[in-house]
């Protein structure tokens, strides 16, 4: 039986191939629904890829409501009002099949995740009654308005405001809310306001609401398709019964539900990474250079199996978290008292994770997409070829759901809070580090599959460890305003739970696939624990000279040589072995 691993744990306790869960361990029901989602983005998206592309923005709903027809919508809704409530896993394989479709993945993601949950997780029984139907069936189209034109990454910031008519009927809010993905097409937007200049609170705002206005369609760089706009409030009269949730507790639903919002983008970046890739192949294939397909040429096989090994790890690292989650949900009984407030207790404890897998599932997009322009070479600054929308498409994934740098932030920041609380041990465990610090050897592990890859991955820990704890010895309780030693240390965490995550899979998948696969496995565990670990590496250096100097310096660099040491030996054969499985595949290979 899988170990209930609490958020964070990774970093000081050590899991087995069988305490996660992977793609391969999908169930027949759970490939049927990400078959049909492929086939639905094959069939009745893509061949509408121009039309989307220059804002269709009919052709968008119309397709929202085909994707409610065949229960995509419905995923994560309780069954009470028409949904299928099932589990993350299966939600995630959703929005990784849809991320192929472009923009129209953005409006599908906006509206499933962001625009749903608010009213799943903390909507009154009449509330989900009246807009849930609705909501999950394609009728409605739902919106999320919490960025403002002052106020971004700092949500808490808003301005716009509400306050109690004198009847005692309706909230009058205003304000301006920015950048509001659905916003020229949705029916129902979850709205932020602080009531009375001071509480933060959520709000249903119905389209037609008096006062309510829709800003004009913003031209954006990448995902032009998906309406994005702004939601104008004028003395906009909202019902009282349409207040969501508690008075002054709108903070909770925004972070709570951001939290699966970055989970979700994980997922939807790696089924892009997937597409991406495949396109480089195909084109690497059919062109031809000095009279030889280009991809006979190792300095394009090299890029072919980089991206390969960190799609690999990607997908390992979301579902792994999707798997976290669920064991965690299943462990609340559906009759409990505040269901839902225990179900986004379980989700918020794994915080963490979801920060890692939107920081680090969007970098691998960002690189992959990047290598498959060259690959394309001048063809891939053409609009005629799919690589120039991926290009453009990809950017927005590191600044929405909270930036790249906000995300990087928060790990370190929770992981510190946690321990303050004593949830997690990380000054004992701190302690021990800083022992083996001082020890002249590091043991390795040996007669184990990914020996030296599972070597490296206790030796990152032992690096994050020791480096947390200097920076909170140092710095203290002022250690929150050093940001530039948080992120380096983010980097280090977000490593080892990308590395941990693609060994662990790789070690489950050994006995169930062919002689083949197994080699192509294990060359993508090498090619991504070697590029993985000498990121983690510079970044533990960069956070060692932020944090240290003199003696106490070197002793720390000595210390971080030893912890990242990783022999990958045959990484080059590793390189052309999974470029020629990918290459005679012309797909992604996992």
């Amino acid at each position: 039986m899988a170990k209930l691993f609490k958020g964070a744990e990774y970093l000081i306790s050590a899991a087995g191939k069988n305490d996660i869960f992977t793609p391969e361990d999908f169930t027949d029901e759970q490939r049927q629904i990400g078959e049909t989602t492929e086939q639905f983005v094959l069939n009745e998206v893509l061949p509408h890829r121009e039309r989307l592309e220059e804002k269709d923005l009919p052709l968008n709903v119309e397709l929202m409501k085909k994707c409610g027809e065949l229960g995509l919508l419905m995923i994560d809704a309780p069954e009470e009002y028409g949904g299928l409530e099932l589990d993350k896993a299966t939600s995630m394989l959703a929005a990784e099949k849809l991320a192929p479709a472009g923009s129209f993945s953005v409006t599908y993601s906006a509206h499933t995740g962001i625009g749903t949950l608010p009213l799943v997780y903390y909507g009154t029984p009449a509330q989900k009654e009246k807009y849930l139907g609705k909501i999950i069936s394609g009728e409605w189209v739902a919106a999320y308005c919490l960025t403002e034109p002052g106020s971004g990454s700092d949500a808490l910031g808003a301005s716009a405001t509400a306050r109690l008519s004198e009847d005692g009927k309706h909230y009058i809010l205003n304000g301006t809310k920015q950048f509001i993905t659905n916003g020229g097409i949705a029916n129902l937007y979850t709205v932020f306001a602080k009531i009375d200049k001071e509480h933060f609170t959520g709000f249903l705002v119905e389209r037609d609401t008096e006062g309510l206005s829709v800003g004009a369609e913003e031209h954006k760089m990448g995902v032009r398709g998906s309406s994005t706009t702004q939601i104008i409030l004028e003395d906009a009269k909202v019902p009282v019964e349409n207040l969501l949730g508690e008075i002054g507790k709108g903070h909770k639903i925004a972070f709570n539900v951001l939290n699966v919002g970055r989970f979700k983008l994980g997922a939807g970046v790696t089924g892009a990474a997937k597409r991406a890739i495949t396109e480089g192949i195909r084109y690497a294939n059919e062109r031809k250079a000095f009279g030889v397909p280009i991809s006979s040429f190792g300095a394009l096989q090299e890029k072919i199996a980089d991206a390969s090994a960190a799609i690999f790890a990607s997908e390992s690292v979301v579902y792994r978290l999707a798997g976290l989650i669920d064991d965690r949900l299943a462990t609340i009984p559906k009759g409990t008292e505040n269901y839902y407030e225990a179900y986004q207790e379980g989700i918020e404890e794994y915080s963490i994770e979801c920060a890692i897998a939107k920081v680090f599932c969007s970098e691998v997009l960002a690189d992959v997409v990047d290598q498959v322009v060259q690959i394309h070479g001048g063809y891939g600054f053409i609009a005629e070829y799919p690589a120039e929308s991926f290009y453009r498409d990809e950017r927005i994934n590191r600044i929405w759901e909270g930036t790249n740098e906000i995300n990087r932030l928060l790990i370190p920041g929770i992981i510190l809070k946690r321990a303050m609380k004593g949830e997690i041990p990380l000054q004992k465990e701190a302690m021990k580090a800083f022992e083996s610090l001082m020890s002249p050897s590091f043991e390795e592990l040996e007669d184990v599959p990914f020996a030296a890859e599972k070597a490296l991955v206790a030796g990152l820990k032992q690096a994050f460890l020791v480096l947390a704890g200097s920076g909170v010895q140092k710095f203290m309780n002022n250690i929150k305003d050093e940001q530039e030693i948080l992120m380096a240390v983010a980097d280090v965490a977000i490593g080892i739970f990308a590395i941990e995550s693609a060994v662990l899979r790789a070690e489950k998948m050994m006995a169930s696939v062919s002689e083949a696969k197994r080699k192509s496995v294990e060359s993508a565990v090498k090619i991504f624990a070697f590029n993985a670990s000498e990121k983690a590496a510079t970044a533990a250096k960069r956070a060692a000279y932020y944090i240290e100097s003199g003696d106490n310096l070197t002793m720390l660099l000595a210390g971080i040589r030893r912890f990242t040491k990783y022999d990958a030996s045959g990484l080059l054969q590793a390189k052309r072995q999974l470029a020629a499985a990918a290459i005679e595949a012309e797909k992604h290979v996992f």
